[in-house]
């Protein structure tokens, strides 16, 4: 085992032993979803536990923000994310001796989390108190074929003597959970936030139904069983408000065996009936035991299967960050294949971190990941965010704009930060929107999405940026007051990554109503707003340093003072907790990746000598408060040549939450990180840009791996990238030929192998990090123990 408790292997992540203190970190890692449905990796038994969690996207409670002074435009009313009807639960008695890993003895206790099967699995060997031995074994999947459904198969087997078992399988609502806000208005909504509205049991079934108080949204949780046992049962089941359980009494001779299969359903409505919602969750049920246990395993592996033949990444001589990736991949793929016009949260369905809100970091981060893994969840997630359009435009009336403004933070798309120079004033969310629309569209050419949806996404952010931004009397277009990326630079003028989004969102908008004049009528965009918008993309302001030769990342960044890094003690990060805001504002400090993101995402704006130059500077500034950066500074780390500093950043990005580096799994894992991971491997070292829709690669290897795989979806072609330190070979696996660039070479691959050479690059000097900023070394030493450990 390493030091984090994990084995490391390819293709699943695996804890040996018991360690109690560590279960609210593997609960996050270990959680199953499919994007609907959230289940945190707590115990069959449910205590020990680190934090409960069953998670229905979109589902939440509402309550006041508060506020020491309100003002114009202050969002009213929070959302958090409830942990909902726990159906998880399948507590055994041993002769009448709960098992608790709290008390007799583990002598065995592994459980696995398989990116192949989609299953978590576990095996305990338990002694009670009183020497009674057991062997249990679970296994449990959240189901991407049946979007309602779960299940898990409980498996108990006497090891020394015939025994009494009873197994009590529970639908639990309203479980204490201990939060760790300190709002009292978010603590007062999330104590048994769940109405009790229906209950019924009879026979092996059960179901509840419950609403939230405050949002008024209606859920049913509902639960049915298989008992396999080699002798005689005595069962009992019934419901009331907050509880339904299924009591198996049994005995079981020492070699046999009882087996439970436990299926699980869930269904959620702002406006559906009770009678309707039962409806909902009993036929989700039958399905479940119609296609029955096996039948389910198999669609799993199957749907995952298909998942892995567009997306793996094979790394070859770091096994650890192998497993990272691919740990990262199989997340991505839980927080977004099923959501269907939901929102993917930024802990996904892990946690109830971030109050269950989404952010900007699902179309920056993990949208380009689906786009061209699985395209069709991507277009799900912005299928969610134009279905909240009427709010963004309630709320850019709000602020005297006109448009959509989206929110910095939602859960059901009303605005729901409290701190409005982080989130009001963070406009570049609904460029980011706009970005990810474009690239969805060029990645698949799906000309329904783009008609139904894209094209009034495109629309009306391009209306909020021409009111938000004005043309100075030098005829420069400006958007001043904006805060980006970076939240330790907050209220800026002319923040450069918000104003090259802006500019590629309001042409992206003209082009689209341009080529379709029948989409420009139905949302009354005449050649007068067309000409505008094309005006102040043409005139956007883009500072630069001469002197310098630096991009400011706002107006005035580069005037203002030093942060002092070497009088700042380590436990002093992240800043945000220890100095006040108005310090960080007025100085060069970075929190996360801005202009540097900008070099990514708008690269075709920048020279690579400005690239270089800029990402010098800003890495000597650059603290790493937040998961979304190490990602990509491993980008264009790469892309400068820093590969040794591009290899460390993207391990950074993958084991983010593996090794807990911000402290804080617990309430759930990163999914902007983990998608950094992908970012890292993927346009860091693969190059990867599709400016334009032109996808490109300009591939190098650090001289720590021997080669790289990786595999993508694009306009209907699945295809494979494999970089070694002299070449890179590119391939069709199905589909149509592409025509792709390989460092600036235009090119065709089809199904027979084009092998390219990569030329050699001087980076220069590398470029240094605040004081004790620097990411942690990939030394020779720890990736050789990983590799040992594999064998």
């Amino acid at each position: 085992m390493t030091s984090y408790g994990y084995e490391c292997s390819p293709w699943e992540l695996r804890w040996c032993g018991l360690d109690v203190d560590a279960l609210q970190r593997t609960e996050s890692a270990f959680a199953l979803s499919n994007g609907h449905i959230g289940f945190r990796g707590t115990l069959e038994e449910a205590e020990p536990r680190g934090l409960p969690g069953t998670y229905l996207n979109g589902f939440y409670e509402q309550h006041e923000l508060p506020y020491a002074e309100g003002g114009y435009g202050y969002p009213e009313a929070g959302q958090t994310v409830v942990n909902v009807t726990d159906g998880k639960i399948i507590r055994l008695l041993v002769e009448d001796e709960p098992l608790d890993m709290r008390y007799g003895a583990a002598n065995a206790h592994d459980r696995v989390l398989d990116f192949r099967k989609g299953t978590l699995s576990r095996t305990t060997e338990w002694s009670s108190p009183t020497g009674r031995r057991v062997r249990v074994k679970t296994e449990r999947l959240v189901s991407f074929t049946q979007r309602a459904v779960a299940a898990i198969r409980y498996e108990v087997e006497p090891m020394d003597e015939d025994l009494q078992l009873v197994v009590q399988s529970d639908l639990l609502a309203n479980e204490p959970v201990e939060s760790d806000t300190h709002d009292p208005r978010v603590a007062a909504a999330l104590d048994s936030p769940l109405v009790a509205e229906f209950c019924h049991a009879s026979d092996y079934e059960a179901v509840l139904v419950h609403r939230t108080r405050v949002s008024g949204l209606r859920m049913a949780a509902a639960m049915d069983h298989d008992i396999e046992v080699d002798d005689g049962i005595r069962t009992h089941i019934h419901a009331e408000d907050d509880l339904a359980r299924l009591t198996v009494a049994v005995d079981v001779p020492r070699g046999g065996r009882l087996r439970i299969t436990k299926y699980l359903a869930y269904g959620w409505s702002a406006q559906r009936s009770v009678p309707a919602l039962r409806a909902q969750a009993e036929a989700a049920l039958a399905g479940a035991r119609q296609t029955g246990w096996d039948g389910m395993v198999e669609e799993q592996k199957q749907f995952l299967d298909d998942f892995w033949a567009t997306s793996d990444i094979e790394i070859e001589g770091d096994p650890e960050l192998q497993q990272a990736v691919r740990f990262a991949l199989f997340h991505l793929l839980q927080a977004g294949a099923r959501g269907e016009s939901r929102a993917i949260p930024g802990k996904g369905l892990t946690g109830p971190g971030y109050d269950g809100h989404a952010f900007w970091d699902t179309e920056t981060f993990v949208l380009p990941v689906l786009t061209y893994t699985t395209p069709d969840a991507a277009r799900d997630a912005l299928r969610w965010r134009h279905s909240t359009l009427d709010k963004a435009r309630e709320r850019a009336t709000q602020l005297g704009l006109h448009g959509a403004a989206f929110p910095w933070r939602s859960i059901n798309g009303a605005e729901c930060s409290a701190y409005w120079p982080a989130g009001t004033a963070a406009f570049h969310v609904s460029a980011d929107i706009s970005d990810a629309v474009v690239r969805y569209l060029n990645a698949t050419g799906d000309e329904d999405f783009e008609r139904a949806y894209g094209a009034e996404l495109l629309v009306e952010t391009a209306r909020m940026w021409a009111s938000l931004g004005h043309f100075d009397r030098h005829g420069k277009f400006r958007v001043d007051g904006v805060t980006g990326p970076d939240e330790y630079s907050a209220v800026a003028d002319n923040n450069i990554y918000t104003n090259l989004m802006a500019r590629r969102n309001l042409l992206a908008a003209a082009e689209v109503c341009t080529r379709l004049p029948d989409v420009a009528r139905e949302f009354e965009a005449d050649t007068t707003e067309l000409d505008t918008w094309r005006a102040a993309a043409d005139a956007m302001v883009v500072p630069y340093d001469r002197e310098l030769g630096i991009h400011p990342q706002s107006e005035g960044f580069l005037e203002h003072d030093e942060w002092d890094y070497a009088a700042t003690e380590p436990d002093f990060y992240p800043l945000l907790l220890n100095f006040p805001y108005f310090d960080l504002y007025r100085k060069q400090v970075v929190k996360q990746a801005d202009l540097v993101l900008a070099l990514h995402l708008c690269g075709d704006s920048f020279s690579p000598e400005e690239k270089a130059r800029d990402f010098a500077y800003y890495e000597a500034r650059t603290v790493r408060d937040s998961s979304l950066s190490a990602g990509t500074q491993a980008v264009i780390a790469a892309e400068v040549g820093h590969l040794d500093l591009a290899y460390d950043y993207l391990a950074e990005a993958a084991l983010t939450d593996l090794h807990d580096v911000h402290n804080n799994v617990r309430n759930g894992l990163h999914m902007a990180s983990l998608a950094g991971a992908w970012q890292g491997a993927v346009a860091g070292f693969g190059g990867l840009r599709d400016h334009g829709g032109q996808l490109s690669f300009a591939p190098r290897l650090p001289r720590q791996l021997g080669s790289l795989k990786f595999r993508l979806a694009f306009r209907g072609t699945r295809f494979q990238v494999e970089i070694t330190h002299d070449e890179a070979i590119y391939h069709v696996l199905e589909g149509e030929p592409l025509e792709l660039v390989h460092h600036g070479e235009r090119f065709t691959v089809t199904e027979d192998p084009v092998k390219l050479p990569i030329p050699a690059i001087e980076p220069g000097q590398p470029p240094h990090q605040p004081l004790g900023r620097a990411p942690m070394r990939r030394t020779p030493e720890r990736v050789r123990q990983f590799a040992a450990q594999q064998k």
